[in-house]
């Protein structure tokens, strides 16, 4: 089998996996479904918030130069005509005449020609597709409409009539709710430049996916950070922003050999973007981005106290002047983290069973720090007894680790289970335990079972998952 089919397979197998074990479920699927929507299921929850919470912790909570927001979603559009996205804020597509498929062309053009098409006009990919004789991906006929422009926000009306003075729109990023609340953080909590400002949250963007999953997604959510600089700053600001994302990285576990980092060029950066650079990632449909650091300049705040007629400018006291801050932006997507620890952390390997034999297990190795579940206590059978003492045992951890209890079907097939949601430790209850107050312990990783008293479990478990 190809590399590429392999990594096809892979992807199969992922999706697949996230829909058995509860991480991801199709959007409205008794209802045939919505195109590039997905839900979270039990699972999948808590991974993602795992992942949330971490990079709560590991940007915001353990630093002192980073405060947090959680702005409105829905924004007066003011806001969206000064930072540009009214205007400026669109894809271009095409139509395959043939089979009536909508394409986005830029992605047509990168993943035919392998090339970059941003910053192209609509005319220039149009000829582009044209000269190079680029087939339709669902029907494979070469037969398109022009490209044109298509607007990329959710728009909506506020109020009882859609009049378009009542027009807003859902927001296509989280960025500008933190810099039109620069002057109110600022002065709530008195920070010096440097410093950022730090959100989590949805956004939405209609445009036309290619159907990866949760990689591109209509409603997706971001963790985002703009820090505030002094402008000769911002080349040490940028180069310690991509050192901290390259650790956030290692933290959650997805390993240095499938990612890269990537300068853009320059008729690629946005015209306020003195140098941006993505992190991409090699997913199993192609090495895409997965993160992003940018330099906007002071263009942000610049503006918004253009459009506003409000100061956006900050006080140094040490040199008694004021200036406009420069900002270092990196984002960070929640959907693309959750796709790329499932990616990183799924295996396949051979392991024994019961009857001497061996069979291969689906385990997903995710980080201790990230994994949904940390816990699963399993007593040997359902006796009365035996499942007395283990919900006892399950009390006694869930409390302090999110932990599963289950009785179902033999202890093999439990074991299985947990390997493939994750799950660092099973715990068994057997019927020594009822004698000797002590149980089984099961490593996900190596399968190496330990003994431990049950008194001194949740200590053991403690250094184990810290």
């Amino acid at each position: 089998m190809s590399q590429k089919n392999d990594r096809q397979n892979l992807m199969d197998k992922i999706t697949s996996l996230a829909k058995r074990r509860g991480f991801v479920f199709p959007g409205s699927e008794i209802y045939g479904g919505l195109a590039n929507t997905w839900d979270y299921g039990p699972v999948g929850v808590e991974l993602k918030n795992n992942i949330k919470q971490a990079w709560w912790k590991f940007f915001v909570k353990n630093r002192e130069d980073v405060v947090g927001l959680d702005a409105a979603i829905l924004m007066n559009s003011r806001v969206w005509e000064a930072s540009g996205h009214i205007a400026g804020f669109n894809d271009a597509l095409i139509d395959c005449k043939a089979c009536k498929a909508r394409i986005r062309a830029d992605h047509l053009i990168e993943d035919s020609l392998n090339i970059k098409a941003e910053g192209m006009t609509p005319e220039d990919m149009t000829k582009l597709i044209e000269e190079n004789n680029i087939k339709c991906p669902v029907c494979g006929k070469k037969d398109f409409t022009n490209a044109r422009k298509f607007g990329l926000m959710f728009k909506t009306f506020q109020g009882v009539t859609e009049e378009d003075k009542n027009i807003i729109y859902l927001r296509p990023e989280t960025a500008q709710a933190m810099f039109v609340n620069f002057k109110n953080v600022l002065s709530s909590t008195h920070k010096k430049i440097p410093f950022g400002i730090a959100q989590i949250g949805k956004a939405f963007r209609n445009e036309i996916t290619p159907g990866n999953f949760i990689f591109r997604t209509i409603e997706f959510e971001q963790m985002e950070i703009e820090y505030f600089i002094n402008e000769k700053d911002w080349e040490k600001s940028f180069e310690y922003w991509q050192e901290q994302m390259a650790s956030w990285l290692d933290y959650i576990g997805v390993k240095k050999e499938n990612y890269s980092i990537r300068e853009h060029d320059k008729d690629e950066l946005s015209h306020y973007s003195k140098k941006t650079i993505d992190f991409e990632y090699n997913f199993p449909f192609g090495t895409k981005e997965l993160y992003g650091l940018a330099y906007r300049g002071d263009f942000d705040l610049t503006q918004h106290q253009e459009h506003s007629k409000q100061s956006m400018e900050y006080f140094d006291t040490e040199n008694n002047r004021k200036y406009i801050p420069h900002v270092i932006e990196p984002t960070f997507g929640v959907d693309r983290s959750v796709l790329a620890v499932m990616i990183d952390a799924y295996c396949e390997e051979e392991a024994p069973t019961a009857d001497g034999k061996t069979e291969t297990r689906v385990v997903m190795k995710f980080n201790k720090n990230i994994a949904p579940v940390k816990v699963a206590i399993l007593p040997l059978s359902k006796k009365e007894n035996l499942s007395k003492k283990a919900k006892e045992v399950f009390d006694l951890v869930k409390t302090e680790f999110a932990s599963q209890y289950d009785e179902s079907q033999s202890i093999g097939k439990r074991y299985r289970r947990q390997d493939e949601i994750g799950t660092p430790y099973c715990v068994t209850v057997d019927f020594k335990s009822l004698d000797d107050d002590a149980v089984t312990v099961r490593d996900r990783d190596t399968m190496k079972q330990e003994r431990v008293k049950v008194g001194e479990l949740v200590e053991w478990l403690r250094k184990k998952l810290s």
